[in-house]
């Protein structure tokens, strides 16, 4: 009996042994990026400014979403994840895993707080981390609190399924105020040249948002909206331009900081992402599987991806 014991003990280690992950492949510290989060085919895509790959990460969880920690620190979360994971880039190992429950819908890291939120679908909640991982407060908030953004020392949040845009004091982690804005919102970007929020979002129903609802940032009243074409929901800046992709027409626009359409062009299939890179604009196609390089309107590069590209992210050394 005592032998059976044995053989099943060491059986089970070595069970153990063969289905641990060996560490990903590192990412040089000094090495700027810009990496697909595909959702489909779970994996991260690190792309250089020439769009030839750098690593691929490949994941047994089914990771929903990401954000970078600087300088060498990448979150992961999904939705039907209970934690969330924090990898170290330059070693490509997990260092940290915070336990959340399931429903995590976002991460944002401010890099002025120096602090990175959580926003949780199951419990309606926004909760706050240090950069270290330490929980520091939670807020409740009215209906799933999806995307968001900072901005000097105030946080704000869209409520997805709620006609309501909150906004929160980062430190205290107190609600401050409760704007109106359209149901089914989503994507946030902050303008600091015309001190306003942009807001994209879906529409609903049978009536599918066309414009980009602009608010001012002290007082939430809506200023101007800007008519862009269908679904959008995926910003970027740079300089004095900003990027619209609308999902729902797969168009990329540009407009000036006022809110000028000064460029449109037809991008990838069911594109919800969009950064820039190295003076490039970066698009991700969904549905394609592809990662678009643009220049001034003009679609440089096309490369594949792993199926589902959904967020991109950048880091620029």
């Amino acid at each position: 009996m005592k032998k059976w014991i044995a053989v099943l003990f060491f059986s089970l280690i070595f069970v153990v042994q063969g289905c641990s992950k060996e560490p990903f492949q590192p990412i040089n510290q000094h090495q700027s990026f810009v990496a697909s989060v595909n959702i489909l085919e779970p994996s991260i895509v690190y792309l250089d400014s020439k769009g030839e790959e750098i690593a691929t990460w490949r994941f047994d969880k089914a990771y929903t979403g990401a954000t970078l920690i600087p300088y060498d620190r990448i979150l992961l979360y999904g939705h039907q994840l209970h934690e969330v994971d924090i990898y170290e880039l330059s070693t490509g190992k997990k260092i940290k895993s915070i336990e959340t429950g399931i429903g995590t819908t976002n991460a944002y890291y401010d890099k002025e707080a120096h602090r990175f939120f959580l926003s949780n679908s199951e419990k309606n909640t926004v909760t706050s981390f240090d950069d270290k991982g330490k929980k520091l407060g939670e807020l409740s908030l009215v209906n799933y609190p999806l995307s968001m953004a900072g901005y000097q020392g105030k946080l704000y949040v869209v409520n997805y399924k709620a006609p309501v845009l909150s906004v929160i004091d980062m430190e205290t982690m107190t609600l401050l105020e409760e704007w109106p804005i359209d149901k089914s919102s989503s994507g946030l970007l902050i303008v600091e040249e015309t001190n306003s929020l942009w807001v994209g979002g879906h529409g609903t129903g049978s009536r599918p948002n066309q414009t980009v609802k602009v608010l001012d940032l002290e007082s939430g009243k809506l200023t101007k909206e800007i008519q862009v074409s269908i679904m959008p929901v995926g910003f970027s800046k740079c300089g004095d331009e900003v990027y619209v992709t609308n999902h729902g027409s797969n168009e990329l626009f540009a407009c000036n900081v006022n809110g000028d359409v000064l460029w449109n062009v037809e991008v990838g299939a069911n594109p919800f992402a969009v950064e820039h890179f190295n003076e490039k604009v970066v698009v991700a196609g969904f549905d394609d599987h592809k990662i678009y390089f643009i220049f001034e309107g003009e679609i440089l590069n096309m490369i594949e991806t792993d199926h589902g590209p959904f967020q991109l992210l950048v880091r620029e050394v």
